[in-house]
């Protein structure tokens, strides 16, 4: 509760360090914002080659929208992924590259890490709307989702946030952090169901029961918070339906978890800051 007392105290402070994020993430580039929209374009074009045409990776049609085209259900999960990726390794990176404001003048120090998020929701939220505009040209019907769609990309917001303050403290005291995290991404990102089904995960498991290995790797599997994001959001833009009520508690419960973790790690060691600063 004191946290949210601070951001709201600071939210004209917010409100400023997060349009100044979102003008000097592409400043000075001849397209501006429109970069946004090219790099996810330009991943969805390279993964629907590798894995939808080299690989033939067998993707489910939509039910009940009756999609099925693999860069658009490739697509709808990339988006959530890009803004967690963006949104966490940028917020973890807001403490170092601030520096000598925060050596200068005192200021709750998690807005500077909240307004790097929130400057990647504007990104996210473009995106997004470009991508509905896109399902609706190809038959499918996203509308009637959209306020759901909003709701859990708010709790994605909190998800990436928490991690986001409980590594921009780590990477204070600990400048690997940042190095470390880059490998960790990539394993993240092929350990969730983004550019593969995760009907391949189970066959998998199966063929491992029936040699006699008796690991819960479908279980272990679907541990990853991000794989059930993935599958909300795949449910509400793709498939046009509700997502499964499992998925969806457990994208609240770890958005929630994520954030009160994440702030109670940068309580703890916000004291010494400036001084490692």
């Amino acid at each position: 509760m004191s946290a949210l007392t601070q951001l709201g105290d600071s939210r004209e402070l917010l409100a400023n360090l997060t349009l100044r994020e979102v003008r000097g993430k592409y400043k000075r580039t001849a397209l501006g914002q429109v970069w946004s929209l090219i790099n996810p374009l330009a991943m969805m074009l390279i993964y629907t080659a590798v894995f939808g045409q080299v690989l033939r990776v067998t993707i489910p049609p939509g039910n009940p929208s009756g999609l099925h085209l693999f860069a658009l259900w490739l697509v709808c999960a990339l988006l959530p992924w890009n803004f967690m990726s963006n949104a966490m390794t940028g917020g973890m990176s807001s403490l170092v590259g601030n520096a000598n404001l925060i050596k200068k003048v005192y200021f709750p120090r998690q807005v500077l890490v909240a307004a790097t998020v929130l400057s990647w929701d504007v990104t996210f939220l473009t995106e997004m709307g470009v991508l509905t505009a896109v399902l609706l040209a190809f038959g499918g019907m996203p509308l009637p989702w959209l306020p759901l769609v909003v709701v859990f990309m708010a709790f994605l917001t909190l998800f990436a946030l928490g991690l986001g303050l409980a590594l921009s403290v780590a990477n204070v005291y600990f400048r690997d952090t940042q190095h470390l995290v880059g490998i960790v991404m990539q394993i993240w990102f092929y350990a969730t169901p983004i550019v593969y089904p995760i009907s391949y995960v189970h066959k998998e498991a199966v063929k491992l029961h029936d040699k006699g290995w008796n690991i819960p790797v479908e279980f272990m599997y679907r541990l990853n918070p991000m794989e059930r994001f993935v599958e909300v959001f795949r449910s509400l833009m793709y498939d046009n339906r509700w997502p499964a009520l499992g998925d969806a508690l457990y994208c609240i419960g770890a958005g929630i978890v994520s954030v009160v973790i994440g702030y109670w790690l940068f309580a703890r060691f916000e004291g010494r800051m400036a001084e490692e600063l």
